[in-house]
């Protein structure tokens, strides 16, 4: 049943705030389905359940589903929805403050969403850079994030550095706004990413990789030399050499390293003796 039927039948309005259009386009929810490529013994954490046509598909494919909804005004929604579904449950919870880690252990996840685009840099990283990251992650995002995400040199930005960091990502996609209800302003795509079991460039850690990576953007359209002398607290003449110790033109800018580049840098960094 379409999403705007099921919620006139109940008297809620989609909140703008929370960022709701909710997908009702069968053949979109089978490729979302389908690019996760479920197994029947896997286990699925979904966000932003919605109205559960997703979490239906997916409760049909998987083991278990965990959804995880924010609107606590969807309960009796997604109680009809699920109730032939008993591998189905929902969270009442904003996924931001849910311990990701906690709720599965030591059990492998793959991550299906349609989330609200206003957070999606937000939910990414509480994902990644948890201690149970998942296996894989099927996401409906807005089309400019998307392109961010898969972006290369010189397009890079501090969230395509950070989730390559973590996994691949492709677009599998491109949406047509008609297949949510209400229709968005902005145009959507399927991203999937497939998580590394260890990062694809050599760093002595996560937190000091970050940090480099941080400071390098942290001035947009400045050479690297005053953005990393800055974000790092380092002289001039510091960063300079920091920057040529690790093969880089202290003139560049962020948007055009490699992943490669920031770990030579942190690398450097790290085995600074000032």
């Amino acid at each position: 049943m379409r999403p705007k039927t099921v919620l006139d039948e109940y008297e809620i309005s989609p909140k703008k705030s929370l960022g709701q259009n909710f997908l009702h386009d069968p053949n979109t929810l089978e490729k979302i389905v389908t690019t996760a490529e479920l197994m029947p013994d896997d286990v699925v954490l979904e966000i932003g359940a919605g109205t559960g046509l997703l979490t239906e598909r997916l409760a049909a494919a998987a083991r278990r589903v965990i959804a995880v909804e924010l609107d606590e005004r969807l309960k009796p929604v997604l109680d009809q929805a699920l109730a032939a579904y008993p591998n189905a449950g929902v969270i009442y919870q904003d996924i931001l403050t849910l311990d990701v880690a906690a709720l599965f252990r030591d059990e492998p996840y793959i991550v299906v969403a349609n989330v609200p685009y206003y957070i999606t840099s937000a939910i990414l990283r509480h994902l990644l850079e948890s201690a149970r990251r998942p296996r894989r992650l099927v996401l409906t995002v807005q089309a400019e994030v998307a392109d961010r995400l898969v972006a290369q040199p010189p397009d890079m930005s501090i969230l395509s550095v950070s989730v390559q960091f973590y996994g691949q990502p492709r677009v599998i996609a491109q949406l047509n706004r008609a297949v949510f209800w209400p229709r968005p302003d902005v145009d959507s795509a399927i991203v999937r990413i497939d998580t590394y079991e260890q990062p694809p460039v050599d760093v002595p850690d996560e937190k000091t990789f970050f940090r480099v990576v941080r400071a390098g953007f942290g001035q947009k359209r400045k050479q690297l030399k005053n953005a990393i002398s800055s974000g790092l607290s380092l002289k001039a003449d510091a960063a300079t050499t920091l920057l040529t110790a690790a093969g880089i033109d202290p003139r560049r800018r962020a948007e055009t390293l490699t992943l490669a580049e920031w770990a030579a840098l942190t690398r450097a960094f790290a085995a600074r003796t000032d």
